[in-house]
């Protein structure tokens, strides 16, 4: 069992254990912790995990801190704080005290949570307990921060860290580097990694995965192929992430051919598909527009008898929310409660975009009242979410409630949410209202992206304003992206709708020679 588990090979792991006891071999207390923790990275219902431990209790088998300390790990990925306080307070009352891995193991149950008040308790009781955080304990509050959008807390205990003499690592710089280039600010990130490779860290693979998304998400896909031939040169070999990487970006991007092409050199070079993998492939296709063959994926992935885990969920809520099928959403959340794996804010978040591709206002308007009235726990994930697809459905009024709602708690405004302000008030012709954003954009220092540019374009062609218009593609040029169909379309459109043919038939030509058509 031990050997299939560090192999990864967990259904392998479950079964010598199932084949053990139908033999009549009595299970002993290692035997049992090699299985909960097998159970933790198969992320299965959390019910089968009691039921393993009831198991346990019947034949007489103690558990040990090893024990707690794997079953509050087994909180982790489906975000069962409450339970993992349970055990941390029962294993303190049976008279084990806990080490740095069960404070570090509880903080990550936090921060995967959002729980981030609770983290910090966490941090404090640390400290009192006599057991000092570590860079590792850091990584974990920071990731949590980033997870959250919350980059300037992140970056502040960066700087705690330094001040208590603790050097950051390719962790935590990795970390910062995905989380700003999360929220647009692509300047920071690559200063982040200037910064990270001057104090003589070394990238590890998981900042080239990092960077392999950071120009795949922006269509820059020759700069993408370089960092992936650098990961290669410096001796690494591409894992299951950077594999899954390239299938979310060229799905990100539509680019089904090539989502297939991975798949099949993933498999070539022997990586059997995991759980992140399902993952990534129901995502990609359901970017692609091919949500049959997304929910073909996630119909293969329970018959190979791979538990789906609150990321599987929301990969399939969120491919229902892109097709807006908002009543599968709603019985998929059905689903969940019955495995109890408790719905976090991008579940929510996704049904909310369902719900607004099906048009479905009145639900729309249900579920934002929850959120706001705090029945639904109150992430300033969800109040995004609330600008985003009240822009979609173009109702200015709840959108800009939404987006003073988030300033009233100063989060941080990401790429997404001005993108949206910029989108409903160009769509609006409140030419002074998106100037108001864009210089929101440059005192954040938030870069622009092709929805940025897609937006001021179309806000320009419904004024008529067609030079402005194509000063905004030329800006897209030369900023080092790529055009796309949409970016063309528009700048031919307000020509044509001008009778400017001329132009039009120009810019057409430009349009098939780049291959956008």
């Amino acid at each position: 069992m031990s050997a299939f588990s560090r192999a990864g090979r967990f259904r392998d792991a479950v079964n010598a254990f199932r084949r053990m006891v139908d033999s009549g071999v009595r299970p002993a207390l290692v035997t049992y912790n090699v299985v909960l923790h097998v159970y933790s990275k198969m992320t299965v219902p959390w019910k089968e995990v009691v039921a393993l431990v009831d198991s346990m209790k019947e034949d007489g088998v103690a558990m040990d801190r090893y024990t707690y300390n794997t079953l509050i790990s087994c909180c982790r990925r489906r975000g069962l704080y409450r339970e993992a306080a349970h055990l941390f307070d029962e294993m303190r009352a049976a008279g084990f005290r806990p080490d740095k891995v069960t404070f570090n193991s509880l903080l990550d149950v936090y921060g995967k949570a959002r729980r981030h008040e609770d983290a910090v308790e966490v941090l404090k009781e640390m400290e009192n307990a006599g057991c000092p955080p570590s860079v590792v304990t850091y990584n974990s509050l920071i990731s949590a921060y980033v997870k959250d959008g919350l980059l300037k807390e992140a970056l502040e205990l960066k700087t705690e860290m330094e001040l208590k003499g603790m050097k950051p690592d390719v962790v935590t710089y990795t970390t910062l580097i995905s989380g700003l280039d999360r929220i647009g600010k692509i300047d920071a990130a690559v200063g982040t990694y200037n910064e990270m490779v001057r104090n003589g860290c070394s990238p590890n693979l998981c900042t080239y995965n990092a960077l392999i998304k950071m120009h795949g998400v922006r269509g820059k896909f020759i700069e993408m192929m370089a960092v992936f031939d650098e990961l290669k040169s410096a001796g690494y070999v591409p894992d299951v992430v950077t594999w899954n990487t390239l299938l979310a970006v060229f799905g990100q991007n539509g680019l089904d051919s090539e989502v297939s092409g991975v798949f099949k050199e993933m498999k070539k070079a022997g990586y059997i598909p995991e759980t992140d993998t399902y993952v990534s492939l129901i995502s990609s296709y359901s970017r692609c527009g091919l949500f049959d063959q997304a929910m073909e994926i996630y119909k293969r992935m329970m018959e190979a008898g791979i538990y789906p885990d609150i990321s599987t969920y929301n990969a399939v809520l969120s491919a229902l929310a892109r097709g807006g099928r908002w009543e599968q959403a709603e019985k998929l959340f059905a689903e969940m409660e019955d495995r109890d794996c408790k719905p976090n804010e991008l579940s929510y978040s996704s049904l909310l975009h369902a719900y607004a591709n099906a048009k479905k206002l009145d639900k729309m308007k249900a579920l934002s009242e929850d959120i706001y009235a705090k029945r639904i726990e109150p992430h300033n994930w969800l109040v995004k979410t609330l600008v985003l697809v009240n822009n979609k459905v173009n109702n200015l009024s709840e959108t800009e409630k939404a987006f003073e709602e988030l300033r009233r708690r100063r989060c941080s405004l990401d790429i997404n949410v001005l993108n949206a302000m910029l989108s409903i008030y160009g769509k609006n012709r409140m030419v002074k209202k998106v100037e108001e954003v864009l210089s929101l954009m440059k005192e954040n220092y938030i870069n622009h992206s092709p929805a940025t540019y897609n937006s001021l374009m179309h806000m320009y062609s419904r004024l008529g304003d067609c030079e402005n218009c194509e000063t905004i593609l030329t800006e897209i040029k030369s900023s080092g992206m790529r055009p796309d169909r949409y970016s063309y379309n528009t700048v031919i459109y307000a020509y044509g709708r001008k009778g400017q043919m001329k132009e039009a038939s120009r810019l057409f030509s430009e349009m098939k020679c780049s291959g956008e058509c």
